[in-house]
């Protein structure tokens, strides 16, 4: 199988289990051809998207087993989406064969969607293991929904890899620990794995926004593409690793103007979970 039927599986099937399908190392990436964005990604049954919503546990919640499989059935959902988005990703944005930079852009995609593949694994069987199935609890498509307003590849990793994926630096830290705090190493060893790939993740889209900025800050060039009506703030947690950007490559400017970013965000203005 060739990337692109690769990806088109994993954005059309609607069964889950196509989703995970993994790719051999060796799959060619075939010249692109055109390819509209579809309304959704494919899903049935129990994991297609819902209107209903179901709340987030707070800190005192979480620890239980209920709040501990909303959480992360919560996780697993954004882990099918960014699979699903990344799978668009390579359909929708051009490649040209001749050039090893686009190869090697489309390739880095291909990594990161099967680094996602493992963590909805790990997560699946977490929930497995507390008797729920992925679908028990509604699915949102808020991060899909952003896909038509992604019109290029730098506007795509503005908001996946330097803006949902940063956010997931902060958040997987947290609950990493409030698992082990909650007697819950099993859980707080995914967050632990998810971490570690997140960091690859963010700094490749560091990497090709700061190809791509020409005469702007890596910053500038960052919010001119972020599209309205997101905020920088989406791309950061209650509590801001600086750390974690150092270690992924960012440069000192952009952490610095990330972490003195304020809106009214609910997310990163809250103090305390209840």
């Amino acid at each position: 199988m060739d990337i692109s039927s690769w990806a088109r599986l994993l954005l059309e099937s609607p069964e889950l289990s196509d989703k995970l399908t993994d790719l051999k190392p060796s799959a060619s990436l075939l010249e692109w051809a055109s390819y509209s964005l579809p309304d959704s990604p494919a899903r049935s049954g129990k994991i297609q998207f819902s209107s209903e919503r179901v709340k987030f546990p707070g800190l005192n919640k979480i620890k239980t087993p209920e709040g501990r499989s909303i959480a992360v059935h919560s996780f697993a959902n954004h882990e099918l989406l960014a699979i699903e988005m990344m799978a668009a990703a390579i359909l929708i944005y051009p490649h040209d064969l001749n050039d090893p930079a686009s190869i090697r852009l489309k390739k880095g995609l291909v990594s990161t969607i099967r680094d996602e593949q493992k963590h909805l694994k790990l997560y699946l069987s977490r929930l497995k293991d507390d008797g729920v199935e992925f679908g028990d609890y509604p699915l949102n498509d808020f991060f899909w929904r952003q896909m038509p307003k992604l019109t290029s590849m730098d506007s795509f990793l503005a908001l996946m890899s330097m803006t949902f994926e940063s956010a997931n630096l902060d958040f997987a830290l947290q609950y990493q620990q409030v698992f082990k705090e909650a007697g819950d190493p099993k859980t707080a060893e995914i967050l632990r794995i998810v971490y570690e790939d997140e960091l690859t993740h963010v700094a490749f889209g560091a990497h090709w926004m700061n190809q791509w900025k020409q005469d702007k800050t890596l910053w500038e060039y960052y919010t001119s593409i972020l599209p309205y009506p997101l905020t920088p703030a989406r791309a950061k947690g209650p509590v801001f690793a600086e750390h974690s950007r150092i270690e992924a490559g960012i440069d000192q400017d952009w952490i610095d103007n990330l972490k003195n970013y304020h809106d009214d965000y609910r997310i990163t203005t809250r103090r305390s979970w209840k």
